[in-house]
């Protein structure tokens, strides 16, 4: 394959900004989900563009931000770490809220790594055009960027643009991934991150932090198009089970119904979903729960 470009970009930028959005976009189906709650995404997720000129395999890092528990300060640390084993940063804005501290707090993250770092303006549907210059020029005062691209990435304006300023900088390379493999996560994984999801979608104030979700066991039945999951949702106090439960089991039978068409969909089985609720105290300051969890805290 000749002139095959191939490598691998973080996307950064503040919680909420539409990160997983894009990748989700770019990949066409839906890998990383989708909230608007700060910090939805907990690990790199890894989502993978392949087309005739190359490969891009994006890394969706949890959002930068001022770290206040033990499992925040292992996000941004995750998010830190990804910016050093990368070809190319794209850091998202969110052009409807403007530059804010939390931006800032990025840049000066930024400043000492050698990576072409892109500055994509994003949720330009939302303002009017000629609000975009005095933004971009905002920003190019505090940081030298390689690239700045405006783009809506729920609205896919201008994303090929930006795919194309990526394939211009990306070195030539192998095929990393095989070209119909859209994620390095396995099923379990994305099946949990739907669950959260829901969860997060039919909940408000302290309940979507207290969350995490661990897929107990999958397995397809014998003989049927059927595939069988138990999960257990994780909480940190009785009270938050409550709430997740809901009056006559209400709120919990609605998580299972949304998750279950999202992983109807991406598993193209029927799905029989079994939910469990657990109390576990403070499990995000909690070394052990958070290993489990997948969230390490490696050196």
């Amino acid at each position: 394959m000749s002139n095959f470009k191939s490598g691998f970009v973080a996307l950064i930028g503040r919680p909420n900004v539409g990160k997983s959005t894009l990748m989700n976009h770019v990949i066409g189906q839906k890998v990383a989900i989708m909230s608007d709650k700060a910090q939805t995404t907990r690990n790199k997720i890894q989502g993978v563009y392949t087309d005739n000129d190359g490969q891009i395999v994006f890394l969706d890092t949890p959002g930068i931000h001022r770290p206040q528990s033990k499992l925040g300060e292992i996000l941004v640390k995750t998010a830190t770490d990804a910016l050093e084993e990368v070809d190319m940063i794209l850091f998202l804005v969110d052009v409807e809220a403007g530059l804010g501290a939390g931006d800032r707090f990025i840049i000066e993250n930024l400043k000492g790594i050698e990576t072409p770092v892109y500055l994509v303006l994003n949720k330009i549907d939302r303002v009017h055009p000629e609000a975009l210059l005095p933004l971009i020029d905002q920003y190019q005062k505090l940081y030298s960027f390689t690239e700045i691209v405006p783009i809506s990435a729920l609205q896919g304006n201008n994303t090929s643009t930006l795919l194309e300023l990526i394939f211009k900088r990306l070195p030539e390379g192998p095929q990393f991934y095989p070209s119909d493999q859209v994620t390095d996560h396995p099923e379990r994984f994305i099946v949990a991150e739907f669950i959260r999801e829901k969860v997060l979608e039919l909940t408000r104030e302290e309940i979507p932090h207290s969350v995490a979700v661990v897929v107990d066991q999958m397995s397809e039945r014998e003989g049927q198009d059927i595939i069988d999951i138990y999960a257990t949702i994780f909480t940190e106090r009785k009270s938050q089970k409550g709430i997740l439960i809901g009056k006559n089991g209400v709120l919990l039978k609605e998580v299972g119904k949304r998750a279950r068409i999202e992983m109807e969909r991406l598993l193209g089985s029927k799905i029989y979903l079994n939910l469990w609720i657990k109390v576990k105290k403070d499990w995000r300051n909690e070394e052990m729960m958070l290993r489990q969890l997948g969230y390490r805290d490696e050196e």
